[in-house]
């Protein structure tokens, strides 16, 4: 007998579905991801990277930080998503989650792509991501919202 357990032997936890282990899992990694970037853009400051850190670079740095920022973020409504799952499950969940989903993709990302290829102060075409992303994210806090209002 193998003592090498898979995913599958493994029991879920009681009470939990699919979908809240889903957040869980993408807010957490999410989570350790961004914390890793903001610890990257910490060590470039403190070894003065002149990519960085230069003058002329102040967009990328700034586009970096709201990248950052809003990852380690969104990770958290994701957590706080799995747990708001357990009180108010519906149809309207799925969309909702579809849409936290795509936020955490698009936001952040946007942020970071915009950061990476700068013209002349401003940020790259990755930046018209962000408005995107965020219109998701508010479209799945807004179902959210109306969800664990009717809910009681």
């Amino acid at each position: 007998m193998s003592s090498k357990k898979t995913r599958e032997a493994v029991p879920a936890a009681a009470g939990i579905t699919a979908l809240q282990r889903r957040h869980l899992r993408v807010g957490w990694w999410s989570i350790v991801f961004f914390i890793t970037m903001g610890t990257g853009l910490e060590l470039m400051h403190g070894l003065k990277v002149d990519w960085y850190l230069n003058v002329a670079n102040e967009t990328r740095r700034l586009m970096f930080t709201l990248a950052h920022a809003h990852g380690v973020l969104i990770g958290a409504l994701h957590v706080g998503y799995a747990f708001t799952l357990g009180l108010v499950e519906s149809a309207a969940s799925r969309a909702a989650s579809g849409c936290l989903t795509a936020a955490t993709i698009l936001l952040p990302g946007g942020f970071l792509l915009g950061g990476i290829v700068v013209y002349g102060g401003d940020p790259g075409r990755g930046i018209l991501l962000v408005p995107v992303g965020a219109a998701l994210l508010l479209v799945a806090a807004l179902i959210t919202a109306v969800r664990v209002t009717r809910a009681g």
